[in-house]
Order: structure tokens, then C-alpha cells, then sequence
């Protein structure tokens, strides 16, 4: 594994989906090697560094977390305009152009089934 798989730094969500592949790779197997168990650990920990810096609720943004949802369940603008019955205002939202009002924050909360406050 480690011929394959040089250990670094993670500093993309590409790098960090790669390596989440070699984790969940190695977590199938029966039987690890030290190498592999070494290999295996060191994964775990550059992946949480990684999720901790970028995904921590300090540094993200009310559209960022919503970018960031979108992303992960797989959403797109025509999803969200269907429950907003506006394009103009979710792509003001989606844009960045717009700050999300409280109102619009419960919306959403109900939608990616999140406390509303991510978007405040």
C-alpha cells in the first residue's frame, strides 16, 4: 500500500477524498499489516486535521455551509428554487450576493435537515 500511496499533508477535498478511499480500502481488509496499520492511522489523523480546518464551524460562512450541503447531498439550485418558488432569490443566495435572512435560514434548516442557525 505505502508503494502506492505516499502520506502528505492533505490540502484539497481531492486529496482528502483519495485518502478517504485508502482508509476505507484498508478498514475492509482482515488482516493489516504494521505498515498498512501505520499507513492506516496516519490517514485518520491528516484526514481529521484536514476536516478541522476545513470544515470548522469558526471559519465557514452562512454560504459556505450552503455550498458546502448542497455539495455533499447532492443538490443543485433547481432543487432549493422548488422550495424557495424563486430563482432570482436563490441565486442571489447560492451567488453570495445575498445575505440569508433568518426567515430564509429556517427554509433551508427544514430542507438539509440542519439547526437554521449554520445559515445565519
Amino acid at each position: 500500500m505505502l508503494f502506492h500511496y505516499q502520506p502528505k499533508l492533505i490540502k484539497t477535498e481531492s486529496e482528502n477524498e483519495k485518502a478517504l478511499a485508502i482508509v476505507e480500502e484498508l478498514m475492509h481488509r482482515s488482516q493489516l499489516s504494521p505498515e498498512e496499520n501505520e499507513l492506516y492511522e496516519l490517514l485518520i489523523f491528516l484526514i481529521e486535521k484536514f476536516e478541522q480546518e476545513f470544515y470548522s464551524p469558526n471559519t465557514s460562512t452562512p454560504h459556505s455551509m450552503l455550498l458546502f450541503l448542497m455539495e455533499q447531498q447532492n443538490i443543485n439550485k433547481t432543487d432549493i428554487e422548488n422550495v424557495f418558488g424563486s430563482s432570482e432569490v436563490v441565486s442571489k443566495l447560492v451567488n453570495g450576493k445575498q445575505k440569508i435572512a433568518r426567515e430564509q435560514a429556517e427554509i433551508l434548516g427544514t430542507f438539509f435537515h440542519v439547526d437554521p442557525s449554520v445559515f445565519i
